[in-house]
């Protein structure tokens, strides 16, 4: 018997050895909570050209190996636009017994099959960057999966937080709600505590209280029987404070219009990214 924690934790044997080919904000994400939630370090290798180190007992090297290895699993990190210059190289190491994971935004499955046509299966996968604390939302779309790489996939997923399996044609759109979502969640953060710091709190004062009342109005959300609509409205009493600043959200639907225009423009980037891989 092996010396890995791996049958008893986030992957069984048969589906390690698991490489990454580079690990920036997304990937060292993922990766850093799956290792904090059982993946065995000695499992995992990374290849980034930087050489540098990604946690304790990783392996991290700078070209992929010449050893004759490969890996059963495959994280794929790196940009999109660098998947035609990467993937001839990489490729020999994906045959039929790899399972090739991809974060690469608005590259589709059949682009992927394209540059990795001996690969067991193929997963899309289009985190968001609270993966990192095992709060994230990760949409996931696959060809060719077999029951065990499913549940396999899955509980990779699950300590990643919320994961969704969507059809292929509305990865675009998950990625634009969830993968992009918390940049935006972000700015309304920054602009609820700019506008407080406007009307006389210090930035000391506003910062953290915007960001507690988010953190708590979406827990609230998600715990809730009734929408977030709903919610709304029984916090915004009639005449009252909270009513005439929903008042401004909701005339000419304002608020509802801005997240629509903000999600088709990232929604119409993904299709654009899709199309500019597919002529690589």
């Amino acid at each position: 018997m092996t010396d890995t924690a791996s049958d008893s934790a986030l992957l069984p044997s048969d589906q390690t050895p698991f490489w990454a080919v580079g690990a920036g904000n997304m990937a060292g994400s993922m990766i850093s909570c799956w290792l904090k939630n059982g993946l065995n370090p000695k499992d995992m290798l990374v290849i980034r050209p930087s050489g540098k180190p990604v946690a304790d007992g990783v392996k991290v090297v700078t070209a992929l190996p010449e050893d004759g290895s490969k890996p059963a699993t495959l994280l794929l990190g790196v940009k999109p636009q660098m998947l035609p210059q990467i993937a001839p190289s990489l490729a020999p190491y994906v045959n039929e017994g790899t399972t090739l994971i991809s974060i690469l935004a608005g590259v589709e499955l059949e682009t992927l099959r394209h540059f990795f046509p001996n690969a067991k299966s193929i997963v899309r996968a289009m985190p968001n960057l609270p993966v990192a604390l095992g709060k994230g939302v990760t949409a996931l779309c696959a060809d060719k999966l077999t029951d065990a790489q499913r549940a396999s996939l899955e509980k990779l997923a699950s300590a990643l937080g919320l994961f969704e399996w969507v059809e292929e044609s509305q990865f675009d759109t998950a990625t634009a709600l969830a993968g992009c979502g918390p940049a935006f969640v972000y700015r309304f953060i920054d602009a609820l505590a700019q506008a407080g710091k406007k009307l006389g709190l210090t930035e000391a004062q506003a910062l953290p209280m915007a960001i507690a009342t988010v953190e708590g109005a979406a827990t609230m959300a998600k715990q809730a029987d009734i929408s977030p609509a709903e919610l709304a409205d029984k916090v915004a009493s009639p005449g009252g404070s909270t009513r005439k600043g929903m008042d401004v959200l909701d005339q000419d639907q304002a608020l509802a219009k801005l997240i629509d225009a903000t999600l088709e423009a990232s929604f119409k980037q993904n299709r654009y990214m899709a199309e500019q891989a597919k002529q690589k």
